[in-house]
């Protein structure tokens, strides 16, 4: 590995602060969180590869709406009765029993201690590490949102023009290039066929898609075609070859606010895992709930009150 590269991983993934999030919050209060999260993570890993995908996207899908307070996870009740998870880019989101039986064992071990939105935050770090992407250490200390609205669901649409996705990137502070690194969690995502673009699209993956998908449009298909359940580089190297399944990754390569970015990760591995665990460690901490803010649920899917 070229020492400068070695280095900047090295930089990146170092425990970093923010505001009331800290490295080892729970070091005192529940010191086995984190292992308990990752045995969580791991057994589900070992049984359905798919799930380092789905943990991403909730992740995703969770911070970017009313930032990471486990929001996304509220159940339809009496109080919330249109909760984020019923907005129509959530139907699909995969993942929620995992941070429901990650909760109740963290519940045994050190009840209303351990948020909801820190069991996110830790699973997806776990689930990109064990799916062979970086270590990286996440500041804990989240708190767990008291609101959950499907109406306030405004996600990037994976039909969005190139300049679009970059502007709504940015009202959540993410540059253009930081867009381009988030982007490739695809590298272990999954698609239905009914989001399938053929545009842009290499001849033969669009004949096998056209066909593949023609008697079943919630048909799942893989977003990278060359390793699909490792979190590496290789999404980069597919969608430049015209290999991109979503519409608004196959523009990545080709427009001028993503292009370069593109190019760079896609010849270099080391600097996409270096710029992956930081944009990840940044997305964890979008619109965070600390200190009295919030509460710390005693289940995940339902508020306390």
């Amino acid at each position: 590995m070229n020492s400068i590269y070695s280095f900047l991983l090295f930089l990146f993934i170092l425990p970093v602060a923010y505001g009331g999030l800290k490295d080892g919050f729970y070091a005192t209060s529940c010191p086995r969180a984190e292992f308990i999260i990752r045995e969580v993570v791991k057994n589900r890993l070992d049984s359905d590869p798919s799930i380092s995908a789905a943990l991403l996207r909730m992740q995703f899908h969770d911070c970017f709406v009313r930032g990471c307070d486990a929001s996304l996870l509220i159940e339809p009740s009496q109080k919330e009765k249109e909760p984020e998870k019923l907005a129509p880019p959530n139907k699909t989101v995969r993942g929620y029993e995992l941070m429901n039986e990650a909760k109740e064992k963290l519940e045994k071990e050190c009840n209303s201690t351990v948020s909801c939105a820190d069991i996110i935050a830790v699973a997806t770090r776990d689930a990109v590490e064990l799916a062979g992407g970086p270590r990286y250490e996440i500041p804990t200390g989240r708190r767990d949102g008291l609101e959950s609205k499907a109406s306030q669901v405004n996600l990037p649409s994976p039909t969005l023009p190139i300049p679009q996705a970059v502007e709504l990137f940015k009202d959540k502070g993410f540059s253009a290039r930081e867009m381009v690194t988030l982007l490739g969690g695809h590298t272990v995502g999954i698609a239905h066929c009914s989001n399938v673009n053929t545009d842009r699209m290499h001849p033969g993956l669009s004949f096998w898609l056209t066909t593949t998908c023609a008697s079943d449009p919630d048909k799942p298909v893989k977003l990278d075609q060359g390793t699909p359940e490792v979190v590496d580089n290789e999404f980069y190297t597919q969608i430049s070859l015209g290999r991109g399944v979503l519409k608004l990754d196959q523009d990545l390569p080709f427009h001028g606010l993503t292009s370069g970015a593109v190019s760079e990760y896609r010849e270099n591995l080391e600097v996409f895992r270096a710029d992956f665990a930081k944009a990840m460690i940044k997305l964890g901490t979008v619109g965070v709930l600390v200190d009295g803010e919030g509460e710390i649920r005693n289940q995940c899917w339902a508020f306390n009150n």
